[in-house]
């Protein structure tokens, strides 16, 4: 059950809590702007990479570091970034995140060679990571009951819609080629859109912040930042490079590490020193059976927009933006059923979100059936229908499977349990793509041809189905008085 513990906050900017006369929606709006931009540029890059390699003269391995320089930095900031808005204040963070955001942007548009775009993608990643650990600590402290509920329906519809439209909005800038800026636009868009947005969060976004006078625990930051980003660049690194040894040293170092900071953290927890993450937190079924099932979900979930874009460009011979325009399917199941789950979810509770799941399980099998019946040249539109089924499933899921897990936080620890989820979110994807690719690429085969695509598509949805199967299956395992917070 949720606790009951009241955190300290600043309501002198306009923004209204669950105290005053209600909540004001203009904060959702804003970190809103903020969620949908950083999901949004983790996918957007792929679309881009021709086109930088070209005008960079970058190699391969520069090319892969653009977008892996990315994720990791934002995966592996997450838990770290929640707990210094815990510290320091959620609205302040998320202001200082949306600025470098937005010069880190600038930098990634202007960069003269790739070297300096890689670095400029790493600094972007750890103003994400800085950010969006806020969001739903912002959500949870300023929302309560239906409202709340409407705010994680519509903060799982961003989510999904910016991982959607990634390649559709990353295809139509580099075609219009806005001023001649061709793959600069994609990063330099941001950059009108954080600073609009940062004049906007001090009018609108309530301060909160856990007031337990504690300071940031450095060792533990050090320690679970660099176990998540062995694992994470080892995951997506190894996978591409075809497991070379590094990449299972970076493994096993990942969990010495993780071993090393779980002791670390109870170490300080005893002390009563404040760890960056309170393991008390796992301690609440709906909190940690809820996280196991985020991962669960978001291994079927991201790993699926990577083997369809496989599918679709390479085997189905689409441009990045022709493609993009079918993931449009997902996108309007996806928003669709976040508009009905958020009228259903107090009705229903979680046997809303446990259906879910199965409704992504059942779009996935649809699919599978409807490119090995078509292969390659049979009319893409026959993908529509399963595609719009397993949208929907997504938008059914992610945003109140996020409300149903941080019901089981205490508000004190907003931030910090959010930076949980969030990486249980982005680590999940990331380990996702790394199994679907050791399914797909062996059934590949060496010398991959256009024909062999539709096989190794369809064996590759088996797995995301076992998640699927899996996640509902752990919703259900969460404890039934999490339907009422």
């Amino acid at each position: 059950m949720t606790s009951e513990a009241t955190p300290r906050t600043d309501t002198r900017s306009g923004g209204k809590t669950a105290g005053g006369d209600g909540p004001s929606w203009g904060a959702l709006v804003v970190v809103m702007v903020g969620t949908f931009m950083t999901v949004l540029d983790y996918f957007i890059a792929n679309v881009a990479i021709p086109a930088i390699q070209s005008d960079l003269e970058a190699s391969a391995a520069q090319a892969q570091l653009v977008i892996v320089g990315y994720g990791v930095a934002f995966t592996a900031g997450l838990i770290t970034g929640g707990r210094i808005g815990d510290l320091f204040g959620r609205r302040r963070m998320f202001a200082l995140g949306l600025l470098l955001f937005a010069v880190a942007s600038a930098a990634c548009g202007l960069a003269p060679n790739a070297d300096l775009l890689v670095v400029a993608r790493v600094v972007q990643g750890a103003a994400a990571s800085l950010m969006v650990p806020q969001v739903l600590g912002i959500i949870g402290t300023v929302y309560t009951g239906p409202s709340r509920a409407a705010a994680f329906n519509v903060y799982g519809m961003v989510v999904g819609l910016a991982g959607v439209f990634g390649q559709v909005i990353g295809g139509v800038l580099i075609t219009v080629d806005i001023g001649g800026l061709d793959w600069r636009s994609i990063f330099l868009i941001n950059v009108p859109v954080s600073l609009v947005a940062f004049l906007f969060v001090f009018r609108t976004v309530p301060e909160s912040r856990n007031a337990d006078g504690t300071r940031l625990d450095l060792p533990g930051a050090v320690l679970v930042t660099a176990a998540l980003a062995l694992l994470v660049t080892a995951l997506v690194e190894g996978r591409e490079q075809g497991w070379p040894a590094w990449s299972w040293v970076s493994l096993l170092l990942a969990v010495v590490l993780s071993v090393a900071a779980v002791s670390h953290l109870r170490k300080r927890e005893r002390e009563g020193r404040g760890p960056l993450i309170s393991l008390a937190l796992f301690r609440s079924r709906v909190f940690s059976v809820g996280l196991a099932a985020t991962v669960t979900y978001f291994l079927a979930m991201g790993s699926f927009f990577f083997l369809l874009a496989l599918y679709l460009q390479q085997g189905r011979g689409l441009s990045p933006l022709e493609s993009g325009l079918l993931f449009l399917a997902l996108g309007a199941g996806y928003f669709g059923s976040s508009l009905m789950s958020g009228r259903l979810a107090g009705r229903l509770g979680r046997s809303l979100v446990v259906s879910g799941p199965l409704t992504l399980a059942a779009g996935y099998v649809l699919t599978g059936v409807a490119v090995t019946l078509n292969g390659t040249d049979g009319s893409i539109l026959w993908l529509v229908p399963s595609l719009l089924i397993a949208g929907m499933g997504m938008g059914m899921t992610t945003g109140p499977l996020t409300g149903l897990v941080l019901s089981g936080s205490a508000p004190e620890h907003a931030a910090s349990s959010s930076g949980a989820v969030n990486t249980a979110q982005e680590g999940g994807a990331a380990i996702g793509v790394a199994v679907a690719g050791t399914v797909f690429f062996p059934a590949l085969g060496g010398a991959a041809v256009a024909a062999d695509y539709p096989h190794a598509f369809t064996l590759s949805l088996i797995p995301l189905v076992v998640f699927c199967c899996a996640a509902a299956f752990m919703i259900r395992m969460i404890p039934a008085a999490a339907d009422a917070d």
